[in-house]
């Protein structure tokens, strides 16, 4: 039977901070495969997503088709606006949720997964966002929010692909997470995170040459359909795109994280040794469609 085995592998998955998002289903679906799973989550949701899991309040989402319970490896704070320690800003590095974490640096938690790695990263994923003027129109977006949406989302793939590349085996892969409105208008999606989006994508290609010429790594994203994350609620009317694509789309109905998920474990498995620098789009298929449709 041909299947998807991740057996042996290690991967980190950034940007996991609760068991709703796509973030926590693509690490699900790595352990369904049998890999072991790290994750980076942002210092001031460290502590919330630790104690739920202490708590168990966690207990019926880590539950794997088998029956039996997955957990992570390890959990590193980590803030993917920060290339290094330095980058910090001092008052922000002694605060509250930030003094007692380390380097929570891309670099800084690249080194120590290294050390607590030995062996190597098979797999990284990139499963960051953020812009925060993006309920405003871009027409009203201010320079700094525009550059901070880049920053949090495309630029820090880069960075990672950096930083964790040289700890990566030759035939891993690294992925990261697009929306349609990279390649579409979608009022309301603003602040600047459509361009962030746009570039992701683009710098998915380019990073897909050059780190399959230096490394012997694989570059891919998924463009994910409409969700209704907790991270997606800050546009504030993702109820709406939710419905508007399940009534367009080929298959009427809402995606699934579960979907993603699978296809991020297929996308970085040997089973997709021959992709690379491609857009997946995870949405039933509402990216084909040229106008909206009543029932039929």
């Amino acid at each position: 039977m041909l299947g998807i085995d991740l057996t042996g592998k290690h991967v980190f998955v950034a940007g996991v901070g609760d068991d709703v998002g796509f973030g926590f289903s693509i690490c699900k679906a790595f352990a369904e495969a049998g890999a072991k799973v790290s994750i980076g989550t942002w210092p001031p949701a460290y502590k919330i997503l630790t104690t739920m899991l202490a708590r168990g309040k966690m207990d019926a989402s880590m539950k794997l088709s088998n029956g039996e319970s997955f957990g992570f490896e390890k959990i590193y704070p980590f803030d993917a606006v920060f290339d290094t320690y330095e980058d910090i800003p001092e008052t922000l590095a002694t605060s509250k949720r930030y003094r007692d974490a380390g380097d929570v640096s891309i670099s800084g938690v690249a080194k120590q997964v290294a050390q607590d790695v030995p062996t190597g990263i098979d797999i990284v994923v990139h499963s960051l966002a953020n812009g925060p003027e993006v309920k405003k129109p871009l027409l009203e977006t201010s320079r700094n929010g525009y550059l901070e949406a880049i920053s949090a989302s495309s630029y820090s793939f880069v960075s990672m692909a950096k930083n964790f590349a040289p700890l990566m085996p030759k035939g891993g892969a690294f992925l990261c997470l697009s929306y349609l409105a990279s390649q579409r208008a979608v009022p309301g999606y603003g602040g600047g995170m459509s361009s962030a989006k746009a570039a992701l994508e683009s710098d998915t290609r380019t990073l897909a040459f050059e780190l399959g010429r230096k490394h012997g790594l694989r570059v891919n994203a998924i463009s994910a359909g409409a969700y209704a994350s907790r991270a997606a609620s800050a546009i504030g009317f993702i109820s709406e795109m939710v419905e508007a694509s399940a009534a367009t789309s080929p298959i009427p109905e809402p995606i699934q994280a579960r979907d993603v998920g699978n296809t991020a474990a297929f996308l970085c498995s040997n089973l997709a040794s021959g992709i690379t620098g491609t857009v997946t789009y995870v949405d039933n298929g509402y990216h084909i469609m040229g106008r909206t449709v009543k029932d039929t």
